[in-house]
């Protein structure tokens, strides 16, 4: 498998599909918003790349599940397990690509994972602490896979402490997944590069109509039409996702203006891509090894020096 992680805005999508052109590739997504329908501004899933420029490139793990639905770690092995070996029978290349580097790493690590089921006395002792009490305890349990460097809401942080807590009391039931061969590739960009890209990239989703985009996932009055079968959803549930989903909710619910909002999802989205590049650092030193990849050139030239290794180390 070849597999290309980076954090937001570098161009991971842009790349992966011109590689996967060039190699009769797939691309299986490692992003744990994108799997969301109607879901699309905010997650940033660019689907006119997998079309633009040449043949379509098929995409999996991208709209498979509704806003609002449980979906865990767990469910994400399952449904990478089904697709991946999908692609492998039809004698093509697995590409997995994406900034959540948990889910990322639970598949290259192969761990062997179990659902964790609610826990309602524990969610109630830790219902009403701030994010900043909630994360000392989540830290209390000590460095595991489920210590999320993305968590950025209570209620994120406390299905966080939840499964640690899990963990702690169960010894985790043996569940085949099967270590799978991959040369990996991480993203970079200068820092000031990096920050201009965020701010550039969000301006272009605003404009696109990212905050009708969650008008419509709230009820509330929009252009957008949610796809059938998609269902709204409360502003509690949305601004469970993060980021995006957080400020423009307050925004188009009345509690900040255009410009807070603006100015502080654009901070946050900056600290979020520096909690990615953390993880992915941390990925090495938990044994993943990483090919860094300067991304400040064009994408077709990034993807050029990633198929010169590939091809060269396999």
């Amino acid at each position: 498998m070849l597999t290309i992680v980076g954090p937001t805005a570098t161009g991971k999508t842009g790349v992966a599909v011109a590689i996967a052109r060039e190699l009769g590739a797939e691309i299986l997504s490692g992003d744990s918003r994108q799997i969301y329908r109607a879901m699309t501004l905010g997650t940033g899933k660019d689907l006119s790349d997998y079309t633009e420029g040449g043949p379509p490139v098929p995409y999996h793990l991208i709209d498979i599940a509704n806003p609002g639905e449980k979906y865990s770690i767990f469910s994400f092995q399952h449904d990478f397990l089904r697709a991946y070996r999908d692609i492998c029978a039809r004698g093509r290349l697995p590409m997995l690509v994406g900034g959540s580097g948990l889910y990322v790493e639970s598949v290259l690590q192969g761990y062997r994972m179990t659902p964790v089921p609610q826990n309602e006395a524990l969610r109630e002792s830790l219902r009403g602490k701030t994010l900043e009490e909630l994360t000392v305890i989540l830290k209390s349990y000590g460095k595991k896979l489920h210590n999320t460097t993305d968590t950025d809401t209570p209620r994120r942080a406390i299905r966080a402490i939840e499964i640690e807590d899990y963990y702690k009391s169960h010894p985790v039931e043996e569940e085949e997944f099967p270590r799978i061969r991959s040369l990996n590739f991480c993203l970079t960009l200068p820092r000031e590069m990096r920050w201009e890209r965020i701010r550039r990239r969000l301006d272009e989703r605003l404009e696109a109509g990212m905050a009708d985009e969650i008008r419509a996932l709230l009820g509330l009055p929009s252009p957008v039409t949610l796809p059938e079968g998609v269902k709204a959803i409360t502003p509690e549930q949305l601004m469970y996702y993060g980021l995006e989903y957080k400020y423009i909710t307050l925004y188009v619910l009345g509690r900040m203006s255009l410009e807070e909002m603006r100015e502080e999802l654009y901070i946050a989205i900056r600290q979020f891509a520096k909690r990615q590049m953390t993880w992915f650092r941390g990925m090495e030193r938990r044994g993943i090894p990483l090919i860094y990849i300067d991304a400040s050139r064009p994408a077709a030239d990034t993807a050029s020096e990633i198929l010169r290794i590939w091809r060269e180390r396999t």
